[in-house]
């Protein structure tokens, strides 16, 4: 019985290998292909520069060469203090792809604050790639303090690249929106505290010191005045005259918007709204003609930076 039960198996199995395929390899046939692993996560940032990686160049050097005193040695023999580094300071552009995902932005400002980066703005938007994003951030500092930092940034796992923009020709772009005042700016402090819709209003103290009296005898003078006869054409009053003034203000900002390629975007009874769009420079030479008429307010979004089309086709 026991011969006779492993007789069907063995000629099972010669019988497949005879008609050349196996249980298995059809079992493994069947099933459809499966599609490749989508680039949903850091680890494919990782996987990128793992297989990509090139050696960096050394880094730049700190100090400039120069004789040192014996005040210095001493002081870095006993307490062992390096004299501070004589690189000026400059700034760098900085152009991150990172991975679409949440938390990078904390961890790329954490490590710029950690080294004792001040950031002076940084932008972050998603490109055309779904799970790509770019940063561009613009700080002070030394060259290798900078280079030292980039290496630390593109040594993170949700971030695929870092480049270094500062000696590149890129074009630049900023976006500005400012309110300005068109009343003068001898009326700007009494905006700043008119509340949201930014009135002139007078001090509460002005109001608290007056006098029934005083407000009594304000009344009569102006019902004396209403009952006289008009003034000649020829005259002008103080509410006409507030009014030429504000238009005229009007008329200069739209002039100079005009000059920069600005536009005005809201227009009230005391203020204006101007949209700029431009370099840093050029909208800092803005802000600094639009100054003498009264700022309230103003919102820059920061820099955001591409290649130069023709530095690419050439390289």
């Amino acid at each position: 019985m026991f011969v006779s039960r492993r007789v069907p198996r063995v000629v099972s199995r010669a019988l497949c290998a005879t008609r050349g395929f196996s249980f298995t390899a059809r079992t493994l046939s069947d099933e459809p292909p499966k599609p490749p692993r989508p680039i949903d996560d850091s680890t494919s940032a990782l996987d990128y520069k793992t297989s990509h990686k090139i050696r960096p160049p050394p880094l730049p050097k700190m100090d400039l060469p120069r004789s040192r005193s014996a005040e210095e040695a001493v002081t870095n023999i006993l307490y062992n203090t390096p004299p501070p580094s004589l690189q000026p300071y400059k700034k760098h552009v900085l152009n991150c792809l990172v991975q679409n995902e949440p938390g990078v932005l904390s961890r790329v400002s954490g490590i710029l604050a950690g080294r004792g980066f001040n950031i002076d703005s940084l932008v972050v938007c998603r490109t055309e790639i779904r799970d790509l994003s770019r940063m561009c951030i613009v700080i002070s500092g030394q060259d290798g303090v900078v280079e030292q930092a980039r290496r630390q940034l593109e040594d993170l796992v949700p971030v695929w690249a870092v480049l270094d923009y500062t000696e590149t020709r890129t074009i630049s772009r900023e976006l500005l929106l400012v309110k300005v005042s068109i009343l003068g700016s001898e009326y700007l402090e009494d905006q700043l505290t008119g509340g949201p819709s930014h009135e002139p209003r007078a001090s509460h103290r002005a109001h608290a010191e007056q006098t029934k009296l005083e407000r009594e005898m304000t009344l009569a003078r102006h019902f004396e005045e209403s009952t006289r006869p008009s003034p000649s054409p020829h005259l002008t009053s103080s509410s006409s005259e507030a009014l030429r003034l504000r238009h005229q203000h009007l008329q200069s900002l739209h002039v100079l918007a005009s000059q920069f390629g600005a536009r005005i975007v809201d227009v009230s009874d005391n203020s204006v709204i101007l949209e700029m769009s431009g370099k840093t420079s050029r909208v800092e030479a803005f802000l600094g003609l639009v100054k003498p008429f009264g700022i309230i307010e103003s919102a820059r979004t920061g820099a955001s930076c591409l290649l130069d089309s023709t530095f690419v086709f050439f390289c």
